[in-house]
């Protein structure tokens, strides 16, 4: 279970329906970035490490984390480890050398070259852009136990196409006046429903990253953004203590270079958020055993 697959339960999503006021997304824009092939899915998840990689340096300041990508080779449970054993006193790792360990360690090591280099210089590469495909191809591995037949291998018009949504970002509205997370979890909350990282935390406002060709606000990319703020108000973010104040929450639609935000009193309801914040560690408990007791953090 994670956070998605958690919201997907039909009394979940009932519960958020009931509890939070979905904002309307009345806005009409032309698409800017038109999709230029149909591995939507891939662009998506390859554009998420660009623009986190565009953001910080925009914000040299910027709290990073480690890659979904390099779970790849270093959890256990990775469908590219073979005869792996685990050590009972270090937890550390070993497993038997395969064609795709290499190729996954090789995409990684090759990808934080290029990264490296882009921070310094600020030159967004055809071989930045094609090693972005491959960390997509392996966050995929990560987050669904699926290894792509084509692991390694980039697409002219999917470069094409990660060229041309960055090329439309504008840096204004990624820049921080006093905090920049990339890729955040949320501690013991994270752990609570299996696994949750936002895209973003710029200030005091939560963002998601959604590459669709469609700017509409949809009911489950909305109770994602709702479920990170619960996460948030659980444990808080990033680690970071006292816990920052989080009072906006925005959807960054890139193929058309446009950040919705709204206001999290606007659709929370505060009188009963303190019920629903019990109902959902409770929910969260029940369903997987695994979880041990939370309480929410002031």
């Amino acid at each position: 279970m994670n956070l998605t697959s958690f919201l997907e339960n039909k009394d979940v999503r009932e519960r958020f329906r009931q509890e939070f006021e979905m904002p309307r997304l009345a806005v009409k824009k032309e698409i800017l970035a038109p999709p230029l092939s149909k591995r939507y899915s891939l662009i998506g998840t390859a554009f998420d490490y660009v623009i986190r990689f565009y953001i910080e340096r925009v914000n040299p300041g910027a709290v990073t984390t480690r890659w979904v990508a390099e779970g790849s080779i270093t959890n256990p449970l990775s469908p590219l480890l073979k005869d792996v054993v685990i050590d009972a006193d270090t937890g550390k790792i070993s497993y038997t050398e395969t064609a795709l360990t290499k190729k996954a360690r090789q995409i990684i090591e090759e990808a934080k070259t290029r990264y490296s280099e882009y921070l310094s210089s600020g030159q967004i590469t055809t071989q930045l852009l094609a090693s972005t495909l491959s960390l997509a191809q392996l966050d995929i591995v990560c987050r669904v136990g699926r290894v792509d037949e084509n692991l390694g291998m980039a697409h002219e018009e999917d470069i094409e196409d990660l060229r041309n949504l960055v090329s439309i970002v504008e840096p204004g509205l990624f820049r921080a006046k006093y905090l920049c997370l990339l890729n955040p979890t949320f501690g013991a909350a994270s752990h609570l429903v299996g696994g949750a990282d936002a895209d973003l935390l710029i200030d005091d406002t939560i963002i998601d990253i959604k590459t669709t060709k469609d700017l509409r606000l949809k009911g489950d990319d909305f109770n994602q953004l709702m479920g990170y703020f619960v996460l948030h108000e659980i444990s808080g973010i990033g680690g970071l203590t006292p816990k920052p104040k989080v009072s906006k929450i925005a959807i960054y639609f890139s193929r058309y270079a446009y950040l919705h935000t709204f206001d999290v009193e606007d659709v929370v309801r505060a009188e009963t958020f303190g019920d629903f914040v019990g109902w959902f560690i409770d929910r969260a408990k029940h369903t997987s055993p695994h979880n041990r007791p939370i309480q929410p953090t002031d």
